[in-house]
């Protein structure tokens, strides 16, 4: 053995293939999947559009609509404002489903075609950034959560244009697909493998399921009915100070206790005046049962008491039912420290001043002394630690 060398062969070498884009062999992602789960998610997308509208119109109405907002019916805004939740919700389910039946087709070879491939390619961006950052955010407001520095609000509103927009682009560029595939019996339904068939109906069962679910556990927050399966929702309508949620402390308002010792409600009008806590506890009482509904999709009923506000106005000569009222809480600093109230509100007989929550004293941090409950009203404008009224 002494003298001989051994030597480990080399492997062969082996030239690169040629890059090549992704191959996907994966059943269901076709035309028929795409159509089917587009369908359930274009219509999410669309009550969340008019709910939403209904809500930002009533946060933020136009002048020339603000004393013609309706107060009924009492849970107009419950029943919205909850359906808007709800079906974002389920669009958080809807919208990933979708993007895997469609996503082999953005690796698509050569990239660009023509222009006018090049321009649905773009409407297409637009569409699935715009609705995976309305569901996204929408669901971080939800929780309460902003890890932005912009307004949510007004970009929320904007983005939501773009999404319905950019949808109605698509489905007018898709028309002639979604019409080949709507249904079973569609043309292109039929040319497409009958093997499938099976598969693809499980699909569409357990996404329909993984809706139902979704929603049963977080809808509890605006049906009490349905509060019992509450699980998955940030807020539990029954949760809370006196029984109900609050979203904003005293404490994050900067309103202490020892601070309003001398607290007076001044009322502004023709005929000014300012009373004290005895003083409007001393005025005729009334009374509403009223849910107090937020833009988070929580929502609760609860019995209210202290003075209506229409007696107030009329008090100060103003004229019921022609005349506004703004609103300014005792907070130093806030988005809605001070709200402006239509005539048509103002006026309703439900719209209390509320000095008591379910048969006791509000409570600070449900607005002590006292606060403004009225029907069909987002929460953030049921302002808390009033102090001012004054008649428009």
């Amino acid at each position: 053995m002494d003298g001989m060398t051994f030597r480990v062969p080399k492997p062969p070498v082996r030239a690169l293939s040629a890059l090549r884009p992704p191959s996907f062999n994966g059943r269901l992602h076709d035309a028929r999947t795409a159509t089917a789960i587009g369908r359930w998610l274009g219509a999410a997308f669309g009550v969340c559009l008019l709910t939403g509208l209904i809500s930002h119109y009533l946060q933020h109405p136009p002048d020339r609509l603000a004393d013609h907002l309706p107060a009924r019916p009492v849970w107009g805004y419950r029943f919205t404002q909850g359906l808007h939740v709800a079906s974002g919700i389920a669009a958080l389910v809807l919208l990933p489903v979708k993007l895997w039946a469609v996503y082999p087709r953005l690796f698509t070879w050569p990239p660009v075609r023509s222009v006018r491939h090049a321009l649905e390619r773009l409407s297409i961006a637009v569409l699935v950034a715009t609705a995976v950052f309305q569901v996204v955010t929408g669901l971080l407001n939800i929780v309460e959560w902003y890890p932005w520095s912009f307004s949510f609000v007004p970009v929320h509103f904007a983005v939501a244009w773009v999404v319905a927009g950019s949808i109605l682009l698509h489905v007018a560029v898709k028309a002639p697909e979604i019409k080949a595939h709507w249904s079973r019996r569609s043309e292109g339904t039929r040319a497409l493998p009958a093997e499938d068939v099976t598969d693809r109906r499980s699909l569409l069962l357990a996404v329909g399921g993984a809706v139902g679910v979704v929603t049963l556990t977080t809808v509890g927050q605006s049906v009490t009915s349905l509060k019992a399966f509450d699980l998955l929702a940030p807020r539990s309508p029954d949760h809370g100070t006196q029984g109900l949620p609050v979203n904003r402390t005293a404490a994050a308002a900067g309103i202490a206790a020892d601070g309003l010792g001398k607290w007076r409600l001044e009322v502004v009008g023709p005929l000014p005046y300012v009373l004290g806590l005895d003083e409007l506890r001393a005025m005729p009482p009334a009374g509403a049962r009223l849910p107090i509904a937020c833009v988070e999709g929580w929502s609760v009923d609860a019995d209210w008491g202290g003075v209506r506000v229409r007696d107030l106005v009329e008090r100060a000569g103003g004229r019921p039912g022609r005349d506004s009222l703004r609103v300014t809480s005792l907070e130093a600093q806030g988005a809605y420290r001070v709200m402006e109230m239509g005539a048509e509100y103002a006026d309703d007989p439900l719209t209390l001043l509320a000095l008591t929550l379910n048969g006791r004293r509000l409570s600070l941090d449900h607005g002590f002394p006292a606060r403004i409950i009225a029907p069909n009203r987002p929460g953030v404008l049921q302002t808390k630690w009033v102090h001012r009224l004054e008649v428009l």
